[in-house]
């Protein structure tokens, strides 16, 4: 008997956002668990969508005997590089299955975790992050991760971020799931080499917004960087300095470092900060874009990492700060 023929636990209502992992160790394995997950969704009427590997994505045509209703997607279209993105693509994609009149979606994804410990911290968080930010969506996700491939540290986060474990057999509570806020508060701020280093450029007790734009993309003017990029990092400074100003405790100081592959920008101010490990995953005010709440969603997507420390984050520090950081790929 699969897991998907199992009563109870096994069907999820719809409604929610179901986020399961699914451990495997081979190719085959992965297959007789997702296989039948994503068989069954079509046969109740659901829309059963892959971003994978083009190599899985081959074999799952395969084992459903390359039914034309499976959805197969680009896995860097769905997971973006920056993962607010990868939260917008996947409402996007729930929004153009539901409108078929599909009563819900299933996902069999795939992350591509990237090559290095700042890039699977990204996905860490993300991973728990959709815990909330996809509730609601009528998407049902079960996420493969390579037991012999991936590293240590991202398979121990897997089994913090997900609800339930999948085998071929069964769907099981997990019991080293962790309820997201609280895991979230938990992941470290990396440290950043160039923080130890003299800035390019430094402005104590921001006021003057118009100034200090000027002053910073006259910095950034002499390198040799993608100008689009340059343009998007210096709007994130931007949206960083003004929310610092109207809704932190002066004094506002800006450091901006440079370095031949990433622009690194920390903006502080003496407020308490806010509790709110979800920030920036969305727009502060859900669909209703007019009443701003913007800032901290933009620069996540303007940025390849951003980065909160002190305030209700890490007490300790005294103040906040928002560490943004481009990498000049």
């Amino acid at each position: 008997m699969s897991w998907t023929a199992a009563g109870g636990v096994g069907h999820p209502a719809p409604g929610g956002f179901p986020h399961d992992a699914l451990f495997h160790d081979s190719l085959d394995q992965l297959v007789a668990t997702a296989a039948p997950f994503l068989r069954a969704g079509l046969d109740a009427g659901e829309a059963a969508v892959v971003a994978t590997s083009a190599s899985t994505a081959t074999a799952l045509r395969e084992a459903l005997g390359d039914d034309p209703r499976l959805v197969v997607v680009d896995r860097h279209d769905a997971y973006r590089p920056r993962t607010p993105a990868a939260i917008i693509a996947f409402r996007k994609l729930a929004e153009e299955q539901r409108a078929t009149g599909v009563p819900r979606v299933r996902v069999l994804g795939e992350v591509d975790h990237g090559p290095s410990e700042r890039n699977w911290l990204e996905w860490e968080r993300y991973e728990s992050v959709i815990n909330e930010a996809l509730r609601g969506w009528d998407l049902w996700g079960v996420c493969a991760f390579d037991s012999q491939r991936l590293p240590e540290s991202v398979l121990a986060s897997a089994a913090h971020t997900h609800a339930h474990v999948v085998t071929p057999q069964a769907r099981t509570p997990n019991a080293r799931f962790a309820r997201p806020a609280g895991y979230l508060r938990s992941l470290p701020v990396p440290d950043e080499p160039l923080e130890a280093t003299p800035p390019r450029f430094t402005a104590d007790a921001v006021s003057d917004f118009v100034g200090l734009r000027h002053a910073v993309a006259a910095e950034l003017a002499g390198l040799t960087a993608p100008a689009d990029v340059v343009e998007d990092f210096l709007l994130a400074v931007d949206e960083m300095t003004s929310n610092a100003v109207r809704h932190g405790v002066p004094p506002v100081s800006l450091r901006l470092w440079t370095a031949p592959d990433r622009l690194v920008c920390t903006i502080a101010d003496g407020g308490p900060g806010w509790d709110d490990p979800f920030a920036g995953y969305g727009p502060a005010h859900g669909d209703d874009l007019s009443r701003g709440g913007m800032g901290l969603w933009l620069a996540r997507q303007l940025c390849d990492h951003v980065d909160i420390s002190g305030g209700a984050h890490h007490p300790g520090d005294g103040g906040v700060r928002v560490r943004l950081t481009t990498l000049l790929r």
